[in-house]
């Protein structure tokens, strides 16, 4: 099973660039850029990843962003983890970046974003990786900064997919950002927000992101399943739910396991992800992994979670076929005699 998962072609739609951020590379950047990092190495650095619930884990995440400082920093970052994704077979990844968190330290949008699209280009063109991303607003500052954010990235809007929503959700509901993301529709931008798992009003914020945002996807969203008719809206309009599993065993206590085969038994178009795998210690296929041996998910169930996260992609149709052939072929050799994935 294990060697089965890791060659699967795979889709990653819920991953933060920010969060791929290995202790080597912060160290190694933190040297080039002249930061002082509090700890003796990455080991030690490792070793202060200590938390277990979102705030916690945000404060040791925003404060490991002061070794990027420059363009070529980020091209780095985001070449690292293309070729991690290379190695797990990822062969298309939809990429969070989160540009307030740099502009506020002094960062230039422009090397921001120009550092991630270099490597995008590389990865394409040596890796064959294929990439799109979608910048992130911080929810805990002013929906004001986020619209400015917003029309600075206007100008590099054929690099973007869409927009998403992420950061502490606490007093931040989605409907504080209602006129940024409709501006960011207008611009033919996709929408993406996170629910987060058990968060405050976390039913109410998926409402939200449903009926009044009217987003095209939804990052978490675990809690969907504590209201059938948000359950029927999600599958009605086909939506997909960005799950990470070992991100919630850390954040929640809870693999989410048992939750993401109820979704499958609803109908949802639930995916796995890795969500920030450097802190997590999870990539992708570590996650199908958890799933498999300690959440005990069967081979059928890891193939539709796969499956679905290539149906729910913002690909055209031939890209979306063509990625999905892919993922039969893998199937038919490991499985004659299963149904088509």
């Amino acid at each position: 099973m294990k060697s089965f998962i890791d060659g699967m072609p795979k889709a990653e739609l819920h991953v933060h660039l920010e969060g791929t951020l290995e202790p080597d590379l912060s160290f190694a950047l933190a040297r080039k850029n002249g930061v002082t990092l509090p700890y003796d190495s990455p080991e030690a650095l490792l070793r202060a990843y200590d938390f277990d619930d979102l705030p916690s884990f945000l404060a040791v995440y925003y404060k490991a962003m002061a070794v990027l400082r420059g363009e070529e920093d980020f091209f780095e970052l985001t070449w690292r983890y293309l070729q991690k994704a290379r190695q797990q077979n990822i062969v298309y990844a939809e990429m969070f970046f989160d540009p307030q968190a740099h502009t506020a330290r002094g960062v230039a949008f422009d090397a921001v974003i120009r550092g991630i699209r270099r490597a995008q280009e590389k990865a394409a063109a040596e890796l064959g990786v294929e990439t799109q991303l979608i910048l992130c607003f911080l929810r805990d500052l002013s929906a004001d900064s986020a619209m400015q954010t917003l029309h600075q990235a206007l100008p590099y809007k054929h690099w973007l997919i869409g927009v998403g929503l992420d950061s502490d959700e606490k007093n931040n509901p989605p409907l504080k950002f209602a006129a940024v993301f409709a501006a960011a529709r207008r611009e033919g931008l996709k929408l993406t927000m996170h629910c987060d798992v058990n968060q405050a009003n976390s039913r109410e914020h998926i409402r939200q992101v449903l009926e009044d945002i009217r987003v095209d996807r939804i990052d978490h969203g675990v809690n969907c399943l504590e209201d059938l008719a948000l359950c029927a809206t999600i599958r009605e309009r086909g939506l997909g739910l960005t799950v990470c599993p070992v991100s919630n065993r850390i954040c929640v206590q809870d693999l989410t396991a048992t939750q993401l085969r109820r979704m499958l038994e609803l109908g949802l178009r639930a995916t796995v992800n890795s969500d920030d795998p450097a802190y997590f210690r999870a990539y992708l296929n570590e996650n199908l992994h958890a799933l498999h041996e300690d959440g005990g998910l069967s081979m059928p169930e890891i193939v539709e979670l796969v499956k679905n996260a290539f149906q729910v992609a913002w690909l055209d149709a031939p890209r979306r076929a063509g990625y999905l052939e892919q993922l039969q072929r893998h199937v038919d050799q490991a499985m004659p005699t299963a149904p088509a994935a």
